[in-house]
């Protein structure tokens, strides 16, 4: 059992007051490991972080992972046995805003992470969590798969291709006696409850449902392999693990939705109209944004067949559940046990 498995292990995540960060150390404190986190404060208000108070019940350092001694100094006292590296710098248009600053946390930021594993032997098992834009984008129907080139476009998906070479750098430099298992995930766009980002799709549906607006859409047509957060945070916890008990399912691994489930963004908004009702309505932006991609799929065969990791909730119901979330905070119910709730029932879907 992967909760078993994860039980008193030390784990330290990067990036934990986000949205997928906060998440991941609530799954992690449910099944009694001893948590880490090293961040920034929270970007947004509201945040996840705040609102599910996940900085209680775990260690939490706001800190900067540009600044290697103040990391290192974490990793000293904590020793990890197992680390989520998710700290960075997210959102493509904010790369263009700011792409130095994009480039130094998601580049550099990787670098000071691996020099703290490669300084602190208790390390026996890293995930660094990247996106599914690392790929050079020739707008294929077909889902790319891992052996493909890694040119993303924009600084965001630039830095994060960065990322995956510097780890395979450090894979085959480092850590090439077997110290260390050492894996980069690759997942697709994520969506659930607590996200409140500024351009993203769900918190723009949930922004306009709050205050009775049209939700602004900009690329309707544009597809993406969507899908509820829980996926790839197991499939993280499932990579940790499976590479910590056999060292030779370390790699690179693709992580997003069945063919099925990747949809157009326009699809994606009626399904969220529908779920959440009150005559929400929606219609396209007129505001022209920078070079994004229209068409991105991910073939996830390999870690399907090499973990049999497969997609439990469609997105139908990803969709479902991300709207239940955001009613209940709406509603100013209790978020965590909406949480809890969501994670027993995902995990029960084996």
């Amino acid at each position: 059992m992967i909760e078993e498995f994860y039980k008193n292990k030390r784990v330290l995540v990067t990036g934990h007051t986000g949205f997928k960060g906060s998440w991941l150390c609530q799954i992690l404190k449910n099944w009694g490991a001893i948590v880490c986190g090293v961040s920034l404060n929270p970007s947004t208000s509201p945040n996840l972080f705040s609102l599910a108070a996940s900085g209680k019940g775990m260690e939490s350092y706001i800190c900067d992972i540009r600044d290697y001694d103040s990391l290192q100094s974490v990793f000293t006292s904590f020793k990890p046995e197992i680390v989520f590296h998710l700290a960075a710098q997210p959102l493509v248009r904010e790369s263009y805003a700011n792409p130095r600053y994009t480039y130094e946390t998601n580049v550099m930021g990787t670098v000071n992470v691996l020099e703290c594993v490669r300084n602190m032997r208790s390390v026996k098992s890293l995930v660094n969590v990247t996106t599914d834009k690392v790929y050079q984008n020739k707008e294929w129907c077909w889902g790319y798969r891992e052996d493909e080139p890694l040119d993303g476009f924009d600084p965001y998906s630039n830095s994060k291709s960065c990322s995956e070479l510097v780890t395979h750098s450090y894979i085959k430099s480092f850590f090439a006696d077997g110290t260390v298992q050492i894996s980069t995930a690759r997942a697709g766009n994520v969506i659930g409850g607590g996200d409140f980002s500024v351009d993203r799709i769900i918190p723009d549906c949930v922004r306009a449902a709050v205050v009775g607006k049209p939700i602004q859409v900009r690329n309707p047509n544009s597809v993406r392999p969507y899908q509820h957060v829980l996926e790839p945070l197991f499939a993280y916890l499932l990579i940790a693990q499976k590479q910590w008990e056999e060292p030779s399912l370390a790699g690179y691994y693709n992580v997003g939705p069945n063919e099925e489930d990747c949809i157009t963004t326009g699809t994606l908004v009626e399904t969220f109209i529908s779920k959440w009702g009150e005559g929400l309505t929606w219609q396209c932006s007129d505001s022209v944004g920078p070079h994004e991609a229209n068409y991105l799929k991910l073939d996830c065969s390999r870690i399907k067949t090499l973990l049999k990791w497969n997609p439990r909730w469609n997105i139908d119901i990803a969709i479902e559940k991300t709207v239940q979330w955001y009613k209940a905070w709406n509603g100013r119910q209790d978020v965590v046990t909406c949480m809890n709730e969501q994670i027993a029932e995902y995990n029960r879907m084996r």
